[in-house]
């Protein structure tokens, strides 16, 4: 397949791009044969902004691999593949020993919906489409979703912190149906969990529960074993903030917690919620 030059992709129309981000960046040519079986072996490699943009450059894909007469078997497999995956993931391809969780939850869901009615709906939708993309870009996993929580496991600490900051940011940007104010909360633990066929057990997975909880909307709140855990160095332009030793309910000890600080977030919250 020739390569575009610059000059060839700046004459073609729009309709011949697959997707089409908010900047105005056309990526995955599909104004020939050649370039729709290339855009079908690319589309997973590429960062959507969200579920919506990328259900509409995937049916786009699809249009013209049928208008070319390509029947794309692997590309439509890879993509069941990809949503069986986020529906029930493979616990036994999780992490072992050491790793981070990350918890996150929409803060005041219960107003929003409300507010929204069946508008929610797709603003969850769009909110869990972020926290994936991010927790995948960074090398997580995902544990479970339900309601407005999304759980994930890392690895390292460092990558879940970088996980949290992302999302935050990319929430941040977004203008939201209604001009709601969409807040998400977010709660960073270090432990050795046991790995069950239904998921992780142990008092870490309770305890990343009760740093959420006591998250407000926007915030990042890290555990001093977490903090303990960042063998590597933080990623650039994040550091942390110490919080004080917290009680954390149903559980026996006072928790180090600290805050994440970084460009993009906000940084003035009310005192820790009780939880």
């Amino acid at each position: 397949m020739a390569k575009l030059s610059a000059r060839e992709r700046a004459s073609l129309p729009d309709r011949a791009f697959a997707y089409i981000d908010s900047d105005g960046r056309r990526r995955l040519p599909i104004n020939d044969e050649a370039h729709v079986r290339n855009a079908l072996g690319r589309f997973e490699r590429i960062r959507f902004e969200d579920d919506a943009a990328r259900e509409k450059a995937r049916r786009r894909l699809l249009i013209a691999a049928k208008k070319y007469g390509i029947v794309p078997v692997g590309f439509i497999t890879g993509q069941l593949r990809s949503e069986r995956s986020d529906r029930s993931p493979d616990f036994s391809t999780l992490p072992t020993g050491a790793v981070t969780f990350l918890l996150t939850d929409i803060e005041g869901s219960t107003l929003l919906l409300a507010r929204l009615g069946e508008g929610y709906a797709p603003l969850l939708k769009d909110v869990r489409g972020i926290i994936r993309n991010a927790v995948r870009r960074c090398g997580g996993h995902k544990v479970d979703a339900h309601g407005d929580e999304y759980f994930s496991v890392f690895e390292h600490a460092a990558p879940a912190i970088e996980t949290a900051v992302d999302i935050q940011r990319s929430l941040r940007e977004r203008v939201w149906p209604g001009d709601v104010d969409l807040r998400v909360r977010a709660g960073i633990h270090s432990g050795r969990p046991t790995l069950t066929d239904t998921g992780y057990v142990g008092l870490s997975v309770h305890t990343v529960a009760r740093l959420c909880s006591v998250a407000h909307g926007g915030q990042i709140v890290v555990s001093g074993k977490t903090k303990a855990s960042l063998t590597d160095s933080m990623p650039n332009g994040i550091r942390l903030r110490s919080l004080g030793r917290r009680p954390l309910a149903g559980l026996s000890q006072t928790e180090a917690l600290f805050q994440v600080h970084a460009k993009g977030l906000l940084t003035g919250f009310p005192p820790l919620r009780t939880g």
